[in-house]
Order: structure tokens, then C-alpha cells, then sequence
């Protein structure tokens, strides 16, 4: 009888580990053309609420719609990204349900790599649906008034903090039983976060004891960070409050998900 070690179980070296994660990165962003619904949330579905919002309720709440434009597109910046992290729940849930995790367990590369993977092209996806409401924002009449450093400092800042927030977001996709799950538990979460956060409305229009949560909401200061990075505005303190942000949700969900995660793997 072999006494070989079996493929999955041997060390994977840091190269290795490397090409690997790039590859199933690769995978996750191939899928894209094969996966109509995805493409969809990824492009038309952020054009569609930024119309929606600019053109149904903008002049109500700003009084002109070029006005609430400025106002409301950084705040439907932060909205998208993080409910695109949906999509990586969505994503790792579906590749458990489907037996893919088992599939990849039984190669020889790092554990690590499916996840990480993942999570990368989930990055240049983040990076893909900035680049479009800002364009198409522009081609409706939003204008960056900062500079080009605002600019990328607010994709820098909205890829960090959102993809420390999808821990969350991994953590329900490891743990629910099937994507509509995960869907449902997920939206649950990230809705009332950005409806009750300044990213489409002054948080001074809110009744006293909603304004007294959405000043402490950490979607209301990433809203306020890439506003101010974009059009002015004081941006340290929000800034730096969306990152103590981050890093509490990296403390908190990260070790819970990799847990999971590993049992899986």
C-alpha cells in the first residue's frame, strides 16, 4: 500500500500559493460573460439607482437634480460597493452548495487560494463599478472638484473599507445553507447601514434619534470621506473614522470567517 502523502495535504510554497490565488481570481472574472446576472449587477443596476435617485428624488430633496447629483453619487458609490459584496458571499456559497470547494480541496494548492481568489477579483470588480458611475455620473453632470489625487483616494478608500466590511459578508456566505439565503440575510444587513447613513440624504433631515445612529453609522462616514475627496470637504476625521471602521470589522469577522472557512477547505 502507498504511503504517499495525498496531494492536498503536501506544504504549498509562497509562489506557488501566489500563481494559484491569480488563478482562481482569473476564474471568478471569467465567469462574468457565462453569468449574465452578474454582469447586470455589476454594470445596469448601479446606472439604474443612479438615475432613479437623481431624477425621481432629487429635485425633492435638493431642489434641482444637477444639485442632488453632486451630493448623491459618492453616497451611491458607497452604497454599490457594498452591496456588491453580496456578491462574494453569493460567490463562496454557491462554490460550497455546488461541491467546487471539494473539487479544489482535493488538488494540490493552497488552502488559501480559493478564498483569496476571490476576494481579489471581487477588487477589480469594486475598481470597474467605481470607474462607471463616476463616468456615467460625469456624462448626467457630476463634476470632481478636488483633483486627481480626491479621485483615487476615494477608490483607495472605498476598496478598504468595503472589503474589510465584506468579512461580514463572507462570513454569512460561509455559514447560510444555500445563495438565496445568504442573499436574504446579507440585503437585510447592508440595507438599513446605508439607508440610515447620510449617503442619499442629509443625516440633519432625520428624526433626532435616527440622526443620533446615522452619526455614528460607519457607512455615514465613509459617505461623508468620499464625498469631501471628491467634491471638498473636511476628510481626516471621516476617513479615519471609516478606517477605525475597517479594522474593527476585519478584528471581529475575519478570524470567525477563516474558522469556517477552514472546516470547509
Amino acid at each position: 500500500m502507498s504511503t504517499a502523502m495525498p496531494a492536498a495535504a503536501k506544504r504549498v510554497g509562497a509562489g506557488a500559493t501566489v500563481r494559484q490565488t491569480m488563478t482562481l481570481a482569473w476564474r471568478s472574472l471569467v465567469q462574468i460573460k457565462h453569468n449574465p446576472w452578474e454582469l447586470l449587477d455589476l454594470s445596469i443596476q448601479p446606472i439604474m439607482f443612479l438615475l432613479l435617485f437623481t431624477y425621481v428624488f432629487g429635485g425633492a430633496i435638493s431642489g434641482s437634480t444637477g444639485d442632488y447629483l453632486q451630493f448623491a453619487l459618492p453616497g451611491l458609490l458607497v452604497q454599490n460597493a457594498l452591496f456588491y459584496t453580496l456578491s462574494t458571499a453569493i460567490g463562496l456559497n454557491t462554490d460550497i452548495t455546488k461541491g467546487v470547494f471539494d473539487r479544489l480541496r482535493s488538488l494540490p494548492i493552497a488552502r488559501t487560494a480559493p478564498l483569496a481568489g476571490r476576494i481579489i477579483a471581487d477588487t477589480f470588480k469594486q475598481v470597474w463599478a467605481f470607474a462607471l458611475l463616476v463616468g456615467f455620473g460625469m456624462i448626467l453632470g457630476f463634476r470632481v472638484t478636488t483633483s486627481v489625487a480626491g479621485l483615487i483616494g476615494a477608490l483607495a478608500l472605498l476598496v478598504v473599507v468595503s472589503l474589510a466590511m465584506a468579512w461580514l459578508s463572507v462570513l454569512i456566505g460561509l455559514k447560510a445553507a444555500n445563495p438565496e439565503k445568504v442573499q436574504m440575510i446579507a440585503f437585510s444587513t447592508m440595507m438599513p447601514l446605508t439607508f440610515t447613513s447620510s449617503a442619499l440624504v442629509p443625516s440633519q433631515t432625520f428624526p433626532g434619534w435616527l440622526e443620533a445612529w446615522s452619526n455614528v453609522n460607519p457607512v455615514t462616514h465613509l459617505a461623508d470621506a468620499i464625498r469631501a475627496l471628491l467634491i471638498g470637504g473636511e476628510v481626516a476625521q471621516s476617513a479615519m473614522i471609516s478606517l477605525l471602521w475597517a479594522l474593527g470589522f476585519v478584528v471581529v469577522f475575519a478570524p470567525l470567517a477563516i474558522r469556517v472557512f477552514r472546516n470547509h477547505a
